[in-house]
């Protein structure tokens, strides 16, 4: 062996020992290494000498998406195409047709076309079908379809979509699409203000601030920050948004970690905008992430009186860990705390109950706010604040999951003509629809105590009973299907907002959904109220 071919040999191999000699202090690395070749060994044989041709890529993928289905939702392999929307989603600028799209096995749904962009131009409405792209059968197509919808700006596609049973086509000429992250806001009356912030990509403190000041030059003296169904995302984006309310220098969030190097606190670096006006924060089951960032820390240095329902609970921080070939690991590396030194993580998912499922916390710990008032951990930011219509409960959350009341909603466009908001109401024997539709529908839930019921009767082989308790079980659970239409009247409130919600926006875009939600949303209504009496404001905080 000549020198130079000793040498190329050689530095890989000192490069290897250097590794685990380096890396030695952690007790698991020798398993990790062995696991690896263990791994690589089995992969490669598998793909040699399987009896059928393999796929080695849709192997590969399976086996990594098993591996972390195993850990948290947030912890994510992405390839180079999700590695390009996870870029989009956090810029908030792409190119294509301008619509919310859901994904199902043989079609893409229209969930919500965006005003005056490609897909409203062509015509698309809330659900519409689309079962082919070009040439393409979204049957047939094995990856997300939706991601034939983007494209180069002017570049054209043809959809053939269906539309109340009836089949049409249309062609879309993709353009530049701008998210917003504040989507809307306005004067709700001579001095009270209203901004929507709907996810905290690049553009949402540097949005926010410009409302912010635009606002307070038309005469707002008073502002309603609205965080509902806003998921989260940029966690910098989240410290720079409160620091418009609080000092430079204020403690915002901690996150620790088991890797030293991500354990940081979080301050404000700029000068806020106003730190005296009197500010509430609006959050919902759907607040999320950087949502809670935001109204946690807010609450926690009694600066706003936070009203809804209890926020989602995601108190966990991810980050984009570059690999080969342009993909990327998003990992879970830290969980945040509040200043007040709360961890509001909901889900536990590394102890999981005999479903698999992550279990939820239920032993929550007291804290402080600044002032001295109690809040609690482990379940989301709870309000100071409770608003009915604003909490989710089982039913409505499965009424949404399985398109129940976006497909009434869309039933309801074609079968009623609105030309003014103002003339919308949505009356009992609308409601009454809505239920004979429900009733009419394949839809069904199953509910905790259905589940244990089915369960007992299902382990005879543990649990001896005889036929009449059989019956009466049978019985118990007929008692119980028939009682979820009575559920629908019980959560009439709940249920009826969400109608109202998906109703409004077909007819008049998101931007009037807003404008509607000024004069008939319960929370904003009792937020304007309680900014309107500063001594009952105040009182909350101190």
């Amino acid at each position: 062996m000549n020198k130079l071919l000793k040498k190329k040999v050689l530095i890989p191999i000192f490069a290897v020992v250097f590794l685990v000699v380096g890396s030695s202090y952690k007790s698991d690395f020798f398993e990790i290494a062995k696991q690896i070749e263990i791994f690589t060994t089995l992969f490669k044989e598998l793909n040699m000498n399987y009896v059928d041709e393999t796929n080695p890529a849709e192997l590969m993928d399976t086996a990594i998406k098993n591996m972390l289905d195993e850990l948290d939702p947030y912890t994510k392999f992405l390839n180079e195409q999700d590695v390009e929307a996870y870029k989009i989603n956090n810029a908030g600028e792409y190119s294509g047709i301008g619509s919310t799209v859901r994904s199902y096995k043989d079609k893409l749904v229209i969930i919500e076309p965006y005003k005056d962009y490609p897909a409203d131009k062509a015509g698309l409405k809330a659900g519409d079908e689309i079962i082919k792209i070009g040439d393409i059968k979204v049957s047939d197509f094995d990856d997300n379809a939706s991601e034939l919808l983007k494209g180069a700006n002017n570049t054209t596609v043809k959809i053939t979509y269906k539309r109340q049973g009836e089949t049409k086509t249309t062609t879309i000429t993709r353009a530049a699409v701008e998210v917003d992250a504040v989507p809307f806001y306005k004067m709700v009356d001579d001095k009270t203000g209203y901004i929507v912030l709907a996810k905290f990509n690049a553009k949402a403190s540097k949005q926010t601030k410009e409302a912010l000041i635009d606002l307070k030059g038309q005469g707002a003296e008073k502002i309603i920050l609205d965080l509902r169904g806003n998921p989260g995302g940029l966690l910098s984006e989240a410290i720079n948004v409160t620091n418009l309310f609080v000092k430079k220098g204020e403690l915002i969030v901690t996150t620790k970690s088991k890797v030293k190097k991500f354990n940081r606190e979080y301050k404000t670096k700029n000068k806020a905008v106003d730190t005296e006006i009197p500010l509430v924060v609006l959050v919902n089951g759907s607040s999320a992430s950087a949502s809670e960032i935001v109204s946690g820390s807010l609450q926690d240095l009694d600066r706003a009186v936070v009203m809804g329902a209890r926020s989602f609970g995601k108190g966990l921080v991810q980050r984009p860990l570059k690999l080969t070939y342009g993909t990327q690991l998003k990992v879970t590396i830290s969980r945040y705390f509040t200043p007040s030194g709360r961890c509001i993580q909901s889900l536990d998912y590394w102890n999981r109950d005999e479903d698999n499922n992550a279990v939820r916390n239920t032993a929550f710990n007291e804290f402080k706010t600044r002032n001295g008032r109690k809040v609690k951990d482990g379940g989301g930011v709870l309000p100071d604040i409770e608003v009915t219509t604003a909490k989710a409960n089982s039913l409505t959350t499965a009424l949404l999951n399985n398109s129940v009341i976006f497909d009434f909603a869309t039933d309801y466009y074609y079968k009623n003509q609105l030309d003014n908001i103002n003339n919308f109401k949505f009356s009992n024997a609308d409601f009454q629809s809505f239920k004979n539709y429900v009733s009419k529908s394949d839809f069904s839930f199953e509910t905790k105590i259905e589940k244990a019921i089915k369960e007992v009767m299902a382990n005879k082989e543990d649990v001896v009973f005889n036929s009449t308790v059989v019956n009466e079980f049978k019985n118990l659970l007929v008692t119980i299907d028939k009682s979820k239409t009575e559920a629908l009247e019980i959560h009439k409130k709940e249920i009826q907002s969400k109608l109202k919600d998906e109703i409004v926006k077909r007819y008049f875009y998101r931007d009037g959904l807003y404008k509607y939600y000024l004069q008939n949303d319960d929370a904003i209504l009792v937020a304007t109220e309680l900014l309107g009496n500063t001594s009952k404001y105040e009182g909350i905080l101190k």
